[in-house]
């Protein structure tokens, strides 16, 4: 592992010279600023798997505080119900042999702002069913019944009915959506709305790094939450996250597709670290030590990363927005990362922070504005297209 001197560094954001926080109460050593966006507010998305419409609008709310836009609370729940519409005719129009649930991808809610536009939170809360909080169980075993039902072909030929009684679920649950909305004295569509924002959906790159597709070419990622299809443009690890990085210190958050299942993330204690040697083999009591003091951190390279996911050790099982770069005392690199669970579901208001080697091997993918893409990623990104 390489270490490096620690220093006092600036922020990049408006909240001028770097503090130290603490992943947890309990931690024994503090983290210093390198990079720190300023951000909205942390959501909840509660029992529902729409963290990717979540992270996404995350995002979004994010890249509209950059350019300088006022601060939003976009609406979840309006991407969601678009992208489930069309997820269920894709299903049907494959007779079933297609991935239908809850999950989906950033390239959706960009989907959903190029096709449909953009609606506010309080114009379209999308919460119909009785319940405070986001609490979809009900909603994603209706809507898997349904089209289910459909793909069985009961009258020997589908009906002209299915769609607007899919349509009519939603409607149900998430509730109608509204042609046109009143806010601030203004009347807006979805579309007028999100063209008011300034975001084009054209602006941004889906990165990924995998070597069983050729490099600085586009390809699918074999994930089930890839519905669509969509394609991702491959770089080598270390390209990737140079574009992580360069993303950061010029400002621009960066969404990130991850796996969150492995017992280095431990978001309560505000970390997800990857420590030599791992935790297989220790006791309860080494294994949460891990995370009171600064840990060496593995080596991860680009062969590692594919056997893990070729092995299902790392899967697509989360959504989230990183939002600044932070070192502890030996230098090591941790990400800040804002999640979606809600702002008391730790001692760091919903962030946590996880060091470079876990991002190394868990990432997904990232989404992140084309100007935030380092020079020689741009053009070849550009020319590829």
């Amino acid at each position: 592992m390489r270490y490096f001197t620690f220093i006092s560094l600036l922020l990049t954001s408006t909240a001028g010279f770097a503090q130290a926080v603490k992943p947890s109460e309990k931690a024994t050593f503090s983290l210093s600023a390198e990079v720190d966006l300023e951000a909205s507010p942390v959501q909840n998305q509660h029992q529902s798997s729409t963290c990717w419409s979540f992270s996404s609008l995350a995002f979004f709310e994010s890249e509209l505080l950059r350019m300088k836009r006022p601060n939003v609370n976009l609406s979840e729940m309006f991407v969601v119900r678009h992208v489930y519409q069309a997820k269920a005719e894709k299903f049907v129009r494959l007779h079933g042999n297609a991935n239908f649930g809850p999950g989906g991808a950033f390239h959706d809610p960009l989907f959903v702002l190029r096709t449909f536009g953009l609606m506010p939170e309080s114009a379209y809360p999308g919460n119909a069913y009785g319940e405070e909080t986001v609490k979809h169980n009900e909603l994603d075993a209706v809507t898997r019944s349904l089209v289910d039902a459909v793909v069985k072909n009961p009258n020997q030929r589908l009906s002209t009915a299915w769609k607007t009684a899919f349509s009519g679920v939603l409607d149900a649950y998430l509730g109608p959506l509204p042609g046109s909305f009143e806010l601030q004295g203004k009347s807006y569509t979805p579309k007028s709305y999100a063209s008011s924002l300034g975001l084009n959906a054209n602006d941004y790159a889906d990165l990924t790094s995998f070597n069983h597709h050729p490099f600085y070419q586009s390809f699918p990622i074999e994930i089930p939450d890839n519905w669509s299809w969509e394609p991702a443009y491959n770089l080598p690890l270390d390209d990737l996250m140079a574009c992580l990085n360069n993303a950061l210190k010029n400002g621009y958050s960066v969404a990130w597709g991850a796996d969150v299942s492995d017992p280095g993330f431990n978001h309560k204690m505000g970390l997800a670290i990857k420590p030599e040697g791992g935790f297989s083999g220790r006791s309860r009591e080494e294994k949460e030590a891990l995370f009171l003091s600064p840990q060496p951190q593995q080596t991860i390279g680009q062969e590692a990363r594919q056997e893990a996911f070729d092995r299902y050790e790392v899967t697509d099982d989360h959504g989230m927005l990183i939002t600044g770069m932070f070192r502890d005392p030996a230098g090591t690199v941790y990400y800040k990362v804002k999640n979606s669970w809600g702002d008391k579901s730790n001692d760091c208001g919903g962030y946590f922070y996880a060091s470079e080697a876990f991002v190394r091997l868990h990432t997904i993918n990232f989404l992140m504005h084309k100007d935030a893409l380092t020079k020689e990623v741009k053009k070849q990104w550009q020319e590829r297209r």
